[in-house]
């Protein structure tokens, strides 16, 4: 199995790109997705962010608005701490148990985690290779401007957030340049996949080849 960390720039295209790995063949673990799933309505950890950051932050059905979550933790570094501290090792802990599963059903599948912070949180070490959808800032801000209807100066601060994507680039094994029209993109990705493939089957000879001997 060829473990894969997925990610990218805010506003860059990421999921759309995952989409597109999964239409040629690969798994996918949205980290986004698990993160949502272990704070559902009284599990551990939405006990604990309840009892943390209280009802307030909880829509009627019980299930916790992540819009005021975020306000609340926002420009608050020790409590954006306190609820990592509580929600990552879960998702952590989920990751895993998705990880063998796969791993089980198909020992030579190619998994993706999409990751929004992989280099932020110095997670390279959990993948065999990274992935990163990039696009130039300029644009990203353009379209983070559209999709979420903000105005610059917001924009601009959302991407400040992030690690630039410049740096990203110097980092990643592998680049996906997302600028282009969608099918220029499919293209690129396909051949990442091919190169992805030759990378699975040579992980697999080197683990028959460690067993012989």
């Amino acid at each position: 199995m060829l473990n894969v960390g997925l990610t990218g720039g805010i506003a860059c295209g990421k999921s759309t790109v995952a989409d597109m790995f999964v239409s040629l063949g690969g798994h996918l673990i949205d980290f986004d997705k698990l993160a949502h799933e272990v704070q559902e309505p009284e599990k551990p950890a939405w006990r604990e962010v309840v009892r943390l950051f209280g009802t307030d932050i909880l829509r009627p059905d019980q299930t916790i608005d992540r819009n005021k979550l975020a306000a609340t933790v926002f420009n608050d570094a020790a409590k954006l701490k306190k609820l990592n501290s509580i929600v990552h090792p879960r998702v952590f802990e989920e990751w895993w148990r998705r990880l063998e599963a796969i791993g089980t059903r198909d020992p030579r599948a190619i998994v993706f985690s999409d990751v929004p912070l992989l280099f932020e949180g110095g997670m390279q070490h959990l993948f065999d290779l990274t992935v990163l959808v990039m696009i130039e800032p300029a644009l990203q801000i353009r379209r983070l401007m559209f999709r979420n209807a903000l105005g610059r100066e917001e924009a601009e601060l959302r991407l400040s957030s992030q690690l630039p994507i410049g740096e990203k680039a110097q980092i990643a094994d592998i680049v996906i340049d997302n600028s282009s029209a969608v099918a220029e993109t499919q293209k690129k990705a396909a051949t990442v996949w091919r190169e992805l493939i030759r990378r699975e089957k040579a992980k697999y000879l080197s683990s028959q080849a460690s067993k012989i001997s």
